[in-house]
């Protein structure tokens, strides 16, 4: 195991919480195993990591692009995260304006209606 895939996962579990990665890591196959250690050493080991900006901030920036980008299915799973990297939901709400203006109303109003169910389900 590298230093960035133990890096990673600590990361990882630390945002994501262990509840998540247990159940990534007890879905893991020979097929994907390659995919796992690629997105646990760049992402969480290398990006995630880094000092530079604060855990709230990527959480931030992380829900702003996959709202950009229109890639939806993992909103959820970030919304959850902000309990552990302290982005409110106000933060949530001023990131998907900043989607809205910059990258379109649908795409924000989407992502602003997978975090409302979310948050709801959070409690």
């Amino acid at each position: 195991m590298s230093d960035k895939f133990g890096t990673g996962m600590e990361v990882r579990r630390k945002v994501l919480g262990d509840t998540h990665v247990d159940r990534a890591e007890a879905n893991k196959s020979e097929l994907d195993t390659p995919f796992q250690t690629l997105i646990t050493e760049g992402a969480w080991g290398t990006v995630w990591a880094s000092d530079a900006i604060s855990l709230r901030e990527r959480s931030m920036l992380t829900l702003a692009l996959l709202a950009a980008s229109g890639n939806f299915e993992e909103i959820p799973m970030h919304i959850r995260a902000t309990v552990n990297t302290g982005a409110s939901q106000k933060d949530v709400m001023e990131v998907f304006q900043h989607v809205a203006i910059y990258c379109g109303v649908p795409k924000a109003n989407h992502a602003i209606k997978l975090a409302k169910q979310t948050f709801a389900e959070m409690g």
